[in-house]
């Protein structure tokens, strides 16, 4: 097999571990492989750049180099203000132009936002941070993301989610390119997660705890808040608040773009996840207090909703034990 060109696409601000995890990857595959297969390479418009962490970075080539060099995997990285800020179009032409040549090209964590600038992106379903999920389906409505996933693959296109979720990229094209072993080797050398158990939700901070909407509404939802092991259901929220059970559900999808019941599931979620954080209570009487009824029912909603068990959940997030 021929050496493998990995452009990483870089600005000024960009987050270190988007390209030093996944370079390392790529180096110890090398290692197992028994020769250099691969060649990571920085791309950058200038040649001096400076990371979000204060590091100073040095491109190999300049934007204009690429033209006669056939890139195997075109990969940009993002930055911590990637959502906000405004990109050179010289960038969003050269990555519309280049990218496309390339075997495979995608982006990590927020460099998805300079790749969804070019358009190619739209009509494909990507993996991005969870905190930018809003951000890109307002920017980009024809992008469909997946919000619990942590890497995404679409044809040719490669998304990763968050900072970390990189190494799970490079290992993944590491299987497709190296086979199983060698992809599961660099995985116990550089201690790393073969397989990621559960998405990325389990680690985000939901905001179903803050009450939306009219007077009514957060009246309803301050006291599922306060009181989550009452009855909820969609007949008994509307007579709460004097209203036909139809009116409750268009209010609740006009406020949340959620169903009722789905709100009061997603708040419970929350709450469940809040005590397993914060204290060692059993798993019966979180399930009790957070509004599930019986631990059967909380471990499914958390299968369903994060992929992992609540005491997988616990094991993760939660305090450790003052000793």
């Amino acid at each position: 097999m021929t050496e493998l060109l990995i452009v990483f696409v870089v600005s000024d601000g960009v987050q270190l571990m988007d390209i030093a995890g996944p370079a390392d990857v790529f180096a110890e595959a090398n290692t197992f492989y028994g020769k250099p297969l691969y060649r990571s390479v920085l791309v950058a418009g200038k040649k001096d750049i400076r990371s979000s962490c204060g590091f100073n970075l040095r491109a190999d080539l300049l934007l204009g180099d690429i033209g006669s060099k056939c890139v195997d995997t075109l990969l940009v990285a993002g930055a911590p203000d990637a959502a906000t800020r405004s990109y050179n179009p010289a960038l969003t032409r050269w990555l519309r132009q280049e990218a496309p040549k390339a075997r495979r090209f995608g982006s990590i964590c927020g460099g998805v936002f300079p790749l969804a600038e070019t358009g190619l992106l739209d009509g494909q379903t990507i993996a991005t941070h969870w905190a930018d999920v809003d951000r890109v389906r307002h920017r980009f409505p024809a992008v469909t993301v997946d919000a619990d996933a942590i890497v995404r693959e679409e044809g040719a296109l490669r998304t990763a989610a968050g900072v970390s979720s990189g190494l799970d990229l490079a290992l993944a094209l590491v299987r497709e390119d190296m086979g199983e072993r060698i992809a599961r080797d660099v995985a116990r050398q550089l201690v790393l997660f073969y397989k990621r158990p559960g998405g990325q939700l389990q680690y985000s901070r939901q905001r179903e705890l803050s009450p939306a909407g009219r007077s009514a509404l957060q009246s309803l939802q301050r006291q599922i808040l306060q009181q989550p092991d009452a009855e909820y259901s969609v007949e008994a929220m509307a007579g709460m608040i004097a209203l036909e059970r139809r009116q409750l559900t268009r209010l609740f999808a006009q406020e949340t773009g959620l169903s009722p019941a789905r709100w009061v599931e997603q708040t419970r979620l929350t709450i469940a996840r809040n005590l397993l954080e914060e204290g060692r209570k059993p798993p019966k009487v979180v399930a009790a207090e957070a509004g599930f009824g019986s631990v059967r029912v909380l471990r499914r909603v958390f299968q369903r909703h994060l992929g992992v068990t609540p005491a997988e959940y616990r094991k993760r997030f939660g305090q450790l034990r003052e000793v």
